[in-house]
């Protein structure tokens, strides 16, 4: 192995450190305790070597994003492609989303809510994004008749992300939220 191989090596397992510390710090704690100070000691490396990966803490959100994209495309690809028939998929895939934003909430703050550098809902979007909102596209296509699959994917995406949110900040009753997600889906898949 040369040695700027095994440099690159290095540094691909450094910013998959910085990532992974990131990642579960939020998890843990919240988005306001990753900090680079705090990212630095928990990684063990100084401020500067995250610098040299990272700009700064937003960037470091967003390859958590980016990740997070590509966790929950491939949840969506599973629950998609383990239903029996269109409607089935459906259900399987909101699902699937609401048990991600549920189970992984720092992980879909990163994702959805919290402002990161990532272009959306256009070519330049990086490809887990594209896989994400493809998979829900997908599940919607068998049931979208006439009505533009883009915008009705878009809305169904709304729809699952509102309740999810508006659940999840206490403004909507949390007993409620598999009856609300049911209804959602079951009108969707008409």
């Amino acid at each position: 192995m040369s040695i700027q191989a095994r440099r690159e090596r290095e540094r691909a397992e450094r910013e998959r450190l910085i990532i992974t510390a990131a990642r579960e710090l939020a998890e843990s704690e919240g988005w306001d305790a990753v900090t680079t100070r705090r990212l630095a000691d928990e990684i063990e490396y100084s401020q500067p070597v995250l610098y040299s990966h990272f700009k700064g803490k937003d960037a470091i959100m967003a390859a958590v994003a980016v990740e997070g994209f590509a966790d929950i495309a491939a949840g969506l690809r599973a629950a998609r492609a383990s239903a029996a028939g269109p409607r089935q998929a459906l259900t399987a895939v909101g699902t699937a989303y609401a048990a991600f934003a549920e189970e992984r909430p720092a992980l879909y703050d990163a994702m959805f809510t919290r402002a990161v550098d990532l272009p959306f809902a256009s070519p330049e979007a990086p490809p887990a994004l594209r896989e994400a909102f493809g998979e829900l596209r997908e599940a919607v296509r068998p049931l979208a008749r006439d009505d533009d699959l883009e915008t009705l994917t878009e809305t169904l995406w709304s729809g699952l992300h509102g309740l999810v949110t508006l659940t999840r900040s206490g403004r909507l009753r949390r007993e409620a939220q598999e009856r609300r997600l049911a209804l959602l889906l079951d009108r969707f898949s008409r």
